[in-house]
This record gives structure tokens, C-alpha cells and sequence, in this order.
């Protein structure tokens, strides 16, 4: 049985269910191959906050809480880490234990490279680093940025399927860049049939995104925001309903307003989505998803494919989602239908209403097919050649 250590962002991100989910998606479907896995977290003090979002102690913060109510809900309690990048506190796992750990471990999977403590990351004897964020990841690395994340490893795998064909602009530096799916545990991700009435097409999402733009030759690779204004008018041309889940910071409250004025419907992510529980109920009571991406992915080309759109695939929920460069590497038109114009986006939502219920069996066999975490996880585990 391996012993694999994953590595990312959840007290980080507290109130987020759907960044947990991402973490939980490959924690937990190592667990089903049968590895013996452990949960990891760095975080900065400066990133601890109460209740009040005051910087407090890490002991006392919403975050070290908010990481202990998902490790333990998803049987990860006693196998779990949270601690300070200056290794001067430690929550889980003392900082004794966590040394062996690693010492110990066959594979650290370390998300976005988030783990950057040396005296604990040297310990792995095998390092794969897992990029969520292509174009973000090796612009900045091009730039001589985030260096400490990406360097020493071992592996290196990307969710931007594309990157390193022609057709694809991102550089890859002096890194061999391996494709990547997102994996789902499809039994935490039944098929939940969908209520009668007019079709609700949903998503959640952040409007600006982490990450600041990138501009490369002279072009500004922009966040989901720029991409959105593009389809504001997508409900009035529709006789659907459209509704977002939408973290949105008060300065862009113009957005906010116009995108009411055109008829979106705007739930609050953390009533909505706020822990793993939440985040799932909202997209398998959903009917279908509608959501831009980042400007960076598609227009780089990268084939980046979100994780929330494949859970909602997974819950056969039809997926209206625009083209990053995926529609050459899985089945489209049925199920998953991209778009790349607001007149693609409209066609397609009434195509996904004309034969719901086969689109929403397709959506189902294509989680199956491509998104499987025991089929994922397990390419990546002979990848790195490490026995399951």
C-alpha cells in the first residue's frame, strides 16, 4: 500500500466548498485505490483570520476550524497536517511526525506547489508537481516568478491538456509538462434528476479570479470578468433561467448591477456553496451549467476543463461551457457543449432544453469515461511509478 502525501490549499480557502472538493477529488480517490493518504496544508500567519476576517492566531482562526470540519467529514482527521510556512506551528500531525511522514512517503502530490517548505519537501523521495492553473503557472515561471513553487520537483503534470502542441501558445520552458484530467469519485457524485420546470442553467465562481492579468506579445491575457461581459445579454436572448453563484468584491458593484439589469440571478456563494456539503447540493439541484473561463485559458488554447464542471457532469448535469481548446479532446455536442460566441451560447442552451434527458445521460458517460478518479489516478500513479 503507498503512502502518498497531497498537498493544497483548503484552510487557505475557508467557505470555499468548491476548492475543497478540488483537494478532496484526489485525496480521496487515492484512498479508493487503496494508498495510505495524508492531507498536508501550509499556510501564512498573515492568512489566519476570526470570525471577523481580523488576523488572529492560527489556533483560534476560522481557518485551522474550517480545515479540521473537512478533514474530519471526509476521514482525514487523524491524517492531516495544517502548518505555518515557518514551521513554527503545527495543527494535525506534530511537526515530529510530519518530518517521518514525508521521510516515510512514495509521493508527495503537491497542488500548484503549494508545499514550499524545504526541510519538510526535501524529505520526499518522489515529488510530482500538479498545475491547476495552466498559463498562469508558466508564464510566471518564463518570467523567473513562483520559482519556489515549481522548482524541485520530480514530475510535473498540467490540467492544460494542450500545452506543448503547436496550436498552443503557452511556453514550456525547460519543463516536460505531462496532461492531466481532473478525477471525480463518482460515487460522491450520483446522478441526481432535476425537478420539472424551466431549465436553470447555474455556476459558481469568482468574478476577478486569484490572479491578476498577464500580458504576453503585446496582448493582456485577462480573468473570467472580461470573458463574462462578453455573454451579459445571454438571458435576455433566452427563455431560460441563468443563476451565478458569484463571489464579487464591492468595487465591481457596476457589473454586478448590469448583469441584474440583463436578468442573471445572483445567489451568495457563501450560503450556497460555503463547505463540501453545500457546494454539492447547489449543482446537483441545478439543471444544467453555464460558465465562462479565464481569459488566460482560452486564449492560450490550453484545453483546461474546470473540476466543478466535471462534478456537475458527473450529477448529469449538462455543461454550457466555453471552449478553451477541450472540444479537441473530448466528445462534444452532446452533454458537454462548448461556446465561443454569445450566439453559440444561446443555440446551445436550447439544444441542452430540446433533449434534456439525453444530454444528461451523456453528461454522466462522459465523467465515467474521462473523468473517473480510479482511472485518472491511476495513470498518474504508473506515471510516477508508484504501485497501487
Amino acid at each position: 500500500m503507498p503512502l502518498i502525501v497531497v498537498s493544497g490549499p483548503l484552510a487557505n480557502k475557508p467557505g470555499n466548498g468548491g476548492a475543497a472538493w478540488t483537494r478532496l477529488g484526489w485525496a480521496l480517490g487515492l484512498r479508493q485505490l487503496e494508498c495510505d493518504v495524508y492531507f498536508v496544508e501550509q499556510i501564512s500567519s498573515a492568512n489566519c483570520v476570526d470570525a471577523d476576517g481580523s488576523r488572529c492566531d492560527p489556533a483560534h482562526s476560522v481557518n485551522l476550524a474550517y480545515f479540521t470540519e473537512v478533514t474530519q467529514q471526509f476521514g482525514l482527521g487523524d491524517r492531516s497536517a495544517l502548518v505555518l510556512e515557518s514551521g513554527s506551528w503545527c495543527a494535525g500531525l506534530n511537526s515530529s511526525e510530519l518530518l517521518d511522514l514525508a521521510q516515510d512517503a512514495d509521493l508527495l502530490i503537491n497542488i500548484s506547489g503549494h508545499l514550499t517548505i524545504d526541510r519538510l519537501k526535501s524529505r520526499f523521495r518522489k515529488r510530482a508537481f500538479l498545475d491547476l492553473d495552466p498559463g498562469y503557472t508558466q508564464y510566471w515561471y518564463a518570467s523567473g516568478l513562483g520559482v519556489e513553487h515549481i522548482r524541485d520537483h520530480h514530475f510535473y503534470f498540467t490540467v492544460g491538456e494542450n500545452i506543448g502542441r503547436d496550436d498552443c501558445q503557452i511556453p514550456v520552458s525547460d519543463i516536460s509538462w505531462r496532461p492531466i484530467r481532473q478525477p471525480v469519485l463518482l460515487r460522491s457524485w450520483p446522478v441526481v434528476d432535476v425537478e420539472d420546470g424551466p431549465l436553470r442553467f447555474t455556476t459558481v465562481a469568482s468574478w476577478r479570479g486569484p490572479y491578476g492579468p498577464i500580458s504576453h506579445n503585446g496582448v493582456q491575457l485577462g480573468p473570467k470578468a472580461h470573458e463574462f461581459r462578453k455573454f451579459l445579454t445571454l438571458p435576455t436572448q433566452s427563455d431560460h433561467e441563468f443563476e451565478i453563484a458569484l463571489d464579487i468584491h464591492p468595487a465591481d458593484r457596476r457589473d454586478l448591477e448590469a448583469m441584474r439589469a440583463q436578468g442573471w440571478h445572483i445567489a451568495d456563494p457563501a450560503a450556497v456553496a460555503g463547505n463540501p456539503s453545500a457546494f454539492r447540493q447547489y449543482l446537483q439541484q441545478s439543471g444544467a451549467e453555464f460558465s465562462v473561463a479565464q481569459g488566460i485559458y482560452v486564449n492560450t488554447n490550453c484545453g483546461w476543463f474546470s473540476d466543478r464542471t466535471v462534478r456537475y457532469l458527473a450529477s448529469g448535469k449538462p455543461a454550457l461551457v466555453q471552449d478553451t481548446g477541450f472540444s479537441r479532446i473530448y466528445p462534444v455536442g452532446c452533454g458537454l457543449v462548448p461556446f465561443r460566441t454569445l450566439a453559440d451560447a444561446v443555440n446551445g442552451a436550447d439544444r441542452v432544453d430540446r433533449d434534456y434527458a439525453a444530454h444528461s445521460r451523456a453528461a454522466r458517460a462522459i465523467a465515467e469515461q474521462f473523468f473517473d478518479s480510479d482511472t485518472v489516478l491511476t495513470t498518474l500513479l504508473q506515471d510516477v511509478e508508484v504501485a497501487a
